[in-house]
């Protein structure tokens, strides 16, 4: 569960750059191959200055840190001092060894497969806070990820980013008149148990891909209808995550509606926000799903019609092939490693504690 929140760096870190630093990441950018820096288009929508900061302090500025996870150009071992930069280059040739750029022209098919991928994997957009920020919501407890395989589900994952920062947020900027660059995610703890150990290898993947190549995409996380199980395990894990990732996280009272409401209006509210115990169940208003993790959602009708509009424009190239698209799953990082075996440990704990017969030792983890 705590593989949805992304490693950040330190507080006392994230002052404003130098402006040398900026200047330094654009002249880097002119020396890159043109492959590169067209799909540094897709990244940075118009923003790249905003988006070097990302990358800047998604490494905590440390140089060290940012030598240790990613390959370096000899270019760049020649120059020490960009180093640091070198992990959105690294970032922008996992986009073309992957071909990400064509991942919103790969529709997930047929429609029943998606669809057994969006009941399993619950993720979606319920609206927008009062800032303009996108609200991401996330269905930690009640997620499965049994009707797939691996690939699909990271396909997706990468879809629903893509489309996020290709359109969602461009929109939001225009909209609300000022830069959006990211969203605020609400996890509902709810079913959370002891089967999420199955899920632990799976997380990990795509935490990394979004560490390394979706970095401070998150504004704050809110956590809701929390069991015990949750409450046991972030007692544990909370030391283990940066000072600005626990600052980031806020685990809200039972459904989180009141809190929530001050940052969001009421149609904005995640369908299991809008009562207690309501949890990630389906629920409908005036004959429209407001559950936004269903396929029947606006915002996912939305998304697979785009998906499958630019898939019938690359169709007249070549023919749309059924199966899932791979990408190049990246080396998790030793402190999520550290984290899921913590994770681990406390759900032993809770098992033993609660006289549970079945051997955990016995659950294999996905793709293992």
């Amino acid at each position: 569960m705590f593989k949805y929140l992304q490693r950040e760096p330190t507080e006392e870190k994230m002052g404003i750059p130098d402006p040398e630093a900026i200047k330094q990441f654009q002249l880097l950018m002119e020396e890159v191959d043109e492959p590169l820096k067209n799909t540094f288009e897709n990244v940075h929508q118009g923003y790249p200055d905003e988006t070097f900061v990302r990358f800047l302090k998604a490494r905590d500025w440390n140089v060290g840190k940012a030598h240790k996870m990613v390959r370096l150009s000899s270019f760049l071992n020649k120059c020490n001092k960009f180093v640091i930069y070198a992990m959105l280059v690294d970032c922008l040739q996992w986009r073309i060894d992957s071909e990400i750029d064509n991942i919103l022209a790969k529709p997930i098919i047929p429609t029943d497969l998606y669809r057994a991928v969006r009941d399993s994997h619950l993720l979606g957009l319920s609206g927008y806070s009062k800032e303009g920020l996108p609200v991401i919501a996330v269905g930690v407890g009640l997620s499965t990820y049994d009707k797939a395989s691996v690939n699909y589900y990271v396909q997706s994952h990468i879809q629903m980013n893509e489309y996020r920062d290709r359109v969602v947020l461009p929109s939001a900027t225009k909209k609300y008149g000022k830069y959006i660059g990211t969203c605020v995610k609400v996890l509902d703890m709810t079913g959370l148990r002891l089967s999420a150990l199955n899920h632990i290898k799976l997380l990990t993947v795509i935490s990394t891909i979004d560490d390394l190549n979706y970095p401070e995409k998150t504004d704050t996380y809110y956590i809701v209808n929390a069991p015990y199980i949750f409450s046991a395990c972030w007692k544990v894990v909370k030391p283990l995550l940066q000072e600005r990732t626990r600052k980031k996280i806020q685990v809200l009272q039972g459904c989180g509606k009141d809190e929530l409401l001050k940052i969001m209006d009421y149609s904005s509210l995640p369908h299991f926000c809008r009562k207690q115990g309501s949890g990630s169940s389906r629920n409908s208003e005036n004959g429209h799903t407001s559950n936004c993790f269903s396929l029947d959602h606006a915002y996912h009708q939305e998304l697979y019609n785009f998906v499958k509009q630019h898939a019938m424009r690359m169709e007249c190239v070549a023919p749309i092939k059924q199966g899932s698209f791979h990408v190049n799953f990246p080396d998790p990082n030793p402190d999520d490693a550290e984290i899921a075996k913590t994770i681990e440990a406390e759900f032993h704990k809770y098992g033993n504690h609660n006289g549970l017969t079945k051997s955990l030792s016995g659950l294999r983890l996905n793709g293992s």
